[in-house]
């Protein structure tokens, strides 16, 4: 008998057998290719993904549900906080470091910070499926001038390219959530010459600090006291600025900035956007 979904894990496993079969399809994973499953719970996706490439390693931190996998043959199960995991260290562990494949029904009440998490491994990843609220999934997605658009829009899509796949209804879980889910394909893309990840992330937390104001009264502030002489237009507001142009401005603040200086940090009341 399975074992029941535990509310301290926020857990709601995946039934619906078309919205499963549409997910492996969507994966299409080969054998010979290193895929890792975060989260596979009960194995609704992981037992048909397992089917096709023959070997699978599996990230699942309830050990009732990790030693129920642990039968399985075929898998490898790390019992574990994918927070913690090494996602480098996984593709090293494979031999000549492949790309990784991933694949998960993450945690809604973490999705973010293992978004982040996994974005540090980026260069070892050949793509990412992976389901999460659907209000998390619009906003991964959004494009300039639309309420969903922010830090997360920015900080995802300069390392990712973005693909929607298919709406997942609440009835498709057991439990059943009380959000909408969707699915979502990201594949990695080349980090652009000259941007430093930390120098993008602390402008873009500047920029949507206060997105109701104009740019000039945070992000022009910030600049100013960065002693940066740029030409950027700060008479918008921070979702009306593309991704594109927060790389160019950081790359350009980085050519601008003396040598061993840094970039100020944030000004008690700046406040910050959730992520």
């Amino acid at each position: 008998m399975a074992p029941p979904p535990k509310k301290r894990f926020g857990q709601h496993f995946l039934v619906d057998p078309g919205i499963i079969d549409a997910i492996v399809r969507a994966v299409a994973p080969r054998p010979g290719e290193v895929l890792v499953e975060i989260g596979p719970g009960r194995g609704a996706i992981t037992m048909p993904l397992l089917e096709r490439c023959g070997a699978l390693r599996v990230i699942e931190l309830d050990r009732d549900l990790a030693a129920r996998l642990r039968r399985t043959p075929g898998l490898e199960v790390i019992e574990a906080d994918v927070l913690k995991v090494d996602f480098t260290a996984l593709a090293a562990a494979a031999g000549g470091m492949p790309k990784l494949r991933i694949v998960g029904n993450l945690p809604y009440n973490i999705s973010t910070p293992i978004l982040f998490h996994l974005l540090r491994s980026v260069d070892h990843v050949a793509d990412q499926h992976v389901m999460l609220q659907k209000e998390v999934v619009d906003r991964m997605a959004a494009s300039p001038g639309r309420k969903d658009y922010g830090r997360l829009s920015v900080m995802l899509q300069w390392r990712y390219d973005m693909e929607p796949l298919l709406a997942v209804p609440p009835t498709a879980f057991d439990p059943p959530p009380r959000v909408d889910s969707a699915v979502l394909r990201m594949t990695p893309k080349p980090a652009p010459a000259g941007v430093d990840a930390a120098l993008l992330g602390e402008l873009v937390t500047v920029a949507f600090s206060q997105r109701r104001k104009l740019l000039r009264h945070t992000l022009g502030r910030w600049l100013t006291e960065h002693g940066a002489s740029i030409d950027f237009d700060l008479q918008r507001r921070a979702e009306e600025v593309s991704v594109e142009e927060y790389l160019r401005l950081t790359a350009a603040l980085a050519q601008a900035t003396p040598k061993g200086s840094a970039p100020p940090s944030r000004r008690e009341g700046l406040g910050r956007e959730q992520p």
